[in-house]
């Protein structure tokens, strides 16, 4: 490490690493030499991305192409109100650079995609998994096989986290195991809702996020030892939490990467049925003629409480209970918060119970909100 230096600023900055026996100057050294991929700022990626930023890590990579909004201030503490509608990954960019001038922050401010991934990872020691979708946690999980790079992963749900290291590299040569090793196959779709559909404690994330980046620094340092070949899962509500240990499976085969929506069963718009939609206009032309007809809200309850359209509340996952409540002899407007959701109860109405009358509201209640009444909160 005598190619690395500490400046005389940087060595009061990390005192108090440099105090700790099994840590010293060395360990620090490790950590400026380090390079970080991180993918997502948001939940996972906020709490991970100041704790490596302080600890001095000194090259970090930032992926992410989403913007700022305000449903994330509740536990994304990266950003604040004056971020919202700004860059993610540019924002944060900006006040990492703040709370330490002497590390490099570069951004990706794209999506990860089979076509970039393996690229981007190149340059990075240690890839760390921020995201929140199975699509992308197996194309992180397979690029860092096929690139021989360690990812520290993470996922977060409810009051649930759970964190672990995968592909690590062991003193005898062999990998540790993979994402694929405990979950060969992703759960079917809409078994597993998002943060966004079932929730996520606020303080949960910065829990999570923190223990990601004490994993990533142990990775970097050689510093304790790395949850290789172990998951630990953690119950926020129960104040719980188990060490399962993890082996890898020899049928786990990761050859190239592949199309990880096909994979997860998520199928482009285009080659769906093509169902009735209705535009948040029309809906007011309806609305305001007095129309007969049918509104219906696929939501949550805690989302309709926020903002609702006045619509009756049949929460996705229990329209096949409610099918009587459903009108079969007028127009029925299905409605979610963008429009995804009711698009999917409409296809399982069509399916299973042969609706011809239903129509979905293009946009939800966020492009009502944009277009027709500001004063409905957008979330």
């Amino acid at each position: 490490m005598n190619e690395i230096a500490l400046s005389k600023e940087e060595m009061a900055r990390y005192a108090r690493h440099i105090a700790i026996p099994e840590f010293n100057i060395e360990g620090q050294k490790k950590l400026k030499q380090g390079r970080v991929l991180v993918i997502g700022s948001g939940g996972l990626g906020s709490p991970m991305l100041l704790y490596l930023a302080a600890a001095g890590v000194g090259h970090i990579g930032i992926v992410d192409f989403d913007v700022v909004d305000e449903s994330n201030l509740q536990r994304q503490v990266l950003f604040n109100i004056n971020d919202i509608g700004a860059s993610k990954a540019k924002s944060a960019k900006a006040k990492l650079e703040a709370l330490n001038p002497y590390i490099e922050i570069k951004v990706y401010d794209t999506v990860f995609s089979t076509d970039n991934a393996l690229e981007i990872i190149k340059d990075y020691d240690v890839v760390a998994d921020g995201t929140d979708n199975f699509p992308t946690r197996y194309l992180v999980n397979d690029a860092c096989v096929l690139s021989g790079k360690v990812n520290v992963y993470a996922s977060i749900f409810r009051f649930e986290g759970q964190v672990s290291v995968f592909n690590y590299l062991k003193e005898d040569g062999e990998r540790g195991p993979n994402y694929r090793d405990i979950f060969p196959e992703p759960p079917p779709p809409g078994m597993v809702p998002s943060c966004a559909e079932g929730g996520v404690l606020g303080v949960l994330p910065g829990i999570i996020g923190s223990l990601q980046a004490n994993e990533v620094i142990k990775v970097l340092t050689g510093v304790g030892e790395p949850l290789v070949g172990r998951l630990f899962l953690f119950d926020a509500a129960a104040f719980t939490s188990r060490v399962l240990k993890i082996k890898k499976n020899p049928a786990t085969k990761i050859e190239g990467l592949i199309n990880y929506d096909e994979f997860c069963g998520i199928y482009p718009e285009e080659t769906k049925k093509a169902i009735k939609e209705i535009t948040v206009q029309e809906y007011e032309v309806l609305r305001n003629d007095d129309s007969g007809f049918q509104i219906i809200d696929v939501r949550e309850p805690y989302e309709y409480k926020i903002a609702n359209l006045g619509g009756e509340l049949i929460p996705l996952g229990q329209l096949k209970d409610a099918i009587s409540k459903i009108a079969k002899d007028k127009k029925v407007i299905v409605h979610c918060r963008s429009g995804v959701r009711s698009a999917e109860a409409i296809r399982e109405l069509e399916a299973d119970f042969g609706f011809e009358n239903l129509y979905n509201l293009k946009g939800g209640i966020l492009a009502y909100s944009k277009e027709i009444d500001q004063s409905i909160p957008q979330y």
